[in-house]
């Protein structure tokens, strides 16, 4: 045993000798010589460090020291770090009079890496410009480095892209008709509405490459109705109103250029109304043997603002009233159905009163059938002359349907639309303009033939 340790015991003795020649002995006669040095010199050393100014000219020679090997990065006061700095943009240089430039990103992201300190300088006291120099490019496809220009050279950084493909075209220009969008409507006082627009121009040159043009289906000047400062009637002006080119999907398009690139608007402001009936309409049906004896609306007529040809094509503003399966008086709260364009009512709520009776019925005779929906350059006719008119079942109280009802106060039609040449079963549909009657007819089809005319 002992002879397979004398060789581990001479390697260590050996490594032993070597560290206390060349480390601790010499190490200790510095240490010796320091001490003899300072225990004769030791009143002169109290006298310098006594005086005033050697302390403070000891400590800014130490800080400069400390200064100088800090920003050569000699001495690191902490590990490298790094920051991303996202959506940067991109500036491109390149002839915009002659050429148009495609797959440049909106933004890239920076990385910096470096100390705590320079990654700070950075970003706090510098200006970030990422670079696409495409100077001394043409026409064509190319592979292309982003270039990041900054002031602090001890940070590295990276970029997210750093190559993009970009494709350069000739500039081209088209005329293009200009015409006008409403944006923000609902903004504008709700008693006024927009009745024309004027344009500075009714025309724009669009220039970008052919096959951007190409794409190009419509320019719309964006009017923002937010801006209009208007209580009453009048015409107003926006400046500065952005165009922005369509394709036929109505996708914005980007990278063309309007010129002009901004025009003017004058946007004429109405306050139409007219007066329109409240109708009542009833959902659902009455529970067996029951109708409806009189149904009223404390609200008759309703003022109605808009657009004038949306007011007057409206015939009513409708009350719709749920009956389903009614048994007994009832009295509720609706809201007024407001019809699409119009932008006030002067009441948006009535209350309906139903009183409900017994249910009788009888039969009027010799209803008139109307064919609608029949198609251009077509004509239809009755197959027999039973079915051109035809007897209705008519429902509700007494008092109600033993007034003068005649048949032409029912409306019997069928719908022919998308139907072609040739003899066709259709359904038969019924009604009346009076809530408190319910009609049904006692032939619910008839044969119809169409024909050229």
């Amino acid at each position: 045993m002992s002879k397979i340790l004398k060789p581990f015991i001479a390697f260590f003795r050996l490594v032993y000798r070597i560290i206390d020649r060349l480390i601790v002995t010499p190490i200790s006669r510095i240490i010796y010589k320091i001490n003899e040095f300072s225990r004769d010199n030791s009143g002169k050393l109290e006298k310098v460090l006594n005086r005033p100014n050697v302390l403070i000219y000891v400590s800014l020679v130490c800080a400069i020291i400390v200064f100088l090997l800090i920003d050569s990065q000699v001495i690191n006061l902490t590990e490298r770090e790094a920051e991303i700095i996202t959506g940067q943009d991109v500036s491109v240089l390149y002839n915009e009079e002659a050429y148009v430039v495609e797959g440049v990103p909106e933004s890239v992201d920076i990385t910096l890496i470096g100390s705590k300190s320079t990654i700070y300088l950075a970003t706090q006291l510098y200006n970030h410009q990422v670079v696409l120099d495409l100077s001394n490019y043409g026409p064509g496809t190319y592979k292309v480095k982003l270039k990041y220009k900054h002031s602090v050279q001890a940070v590295d950084y990276k970029l997210d892209p750093s190559t993009v493909t970009v494709k350069i075209s000739e500039k081209v220009s088209v005329v293009k008709p200009l015409s006008a969008d409403i944006m923000n409507e609902d903004k504008l006082d709700s008693k006024l509405s927009i009745s024309d627009i004027k344009l500075s121009t009714n025309e724009v040159i669009v220039k970008s490459s052919q096959e951007i043009l190409n794409r190009v289906a419509v320019v719309k000047a964006l009017i923002d109705a937010s801006q209009i400062d208007l209580k009453e009637s009048g015409e107003f002006t926006i400046d500065s109103v952005t165009l922005v080119a369509y394709d036929e999907y109505g996708e914005k398009i980007k990278n063309v250029e309007m010129v002009p690139s901004k025009i003017s608007a004058t946007v004429s402001i109405d306050s139409y109304h007219a007066t329109k009936q409240v109708r009542i309409v009833t959902q659902g049906a009455m529970s067996n043997g029951k109708a409806i004896a009189s149904i009223t609306s404390s609200v008759k007529e309703v003022e109605v603002y808009g657009e004038k040809a949306i007011v007057d094509n409206l015939n009513n503003i409708e009350a719709q009233v749920s009956i389903d399966n009614l048994t007994d008086d009832k009295q509720m709260s609706v809201n007024l159905v407001k019809p699409s364009g119009v932008r006030y009512m002067s009441d948006t709520t009535t209350n309906i009163s139903i009183v409900v009776g017994d249910s009788a019925q009888k039969t009027i005779s010799g209803v008139t059938v109307n064919a609608i929906g029949v198609g251009s350059g077509l004509s239809a006719s009755v197959n027999s002359n039973d079915e051109k008119s035809i007897d209705v079942i008519v429902q509700g109280v007494s008092s109600v349907i033993n007034t003068d009802i005649k048949a032409t106060d029912i409306i019997a039609e069928v719908d022919l639309s998308g139907l072609k040449e040739g003899t066709h079963t259709v359904p038969v549909k019924v009604s009346i303009d009076d809530e408190r009657i319910s009609v049904q007819p006692l032939k619910t089809e008839i044969t119809v033939k169409i024909v050229k005319r």
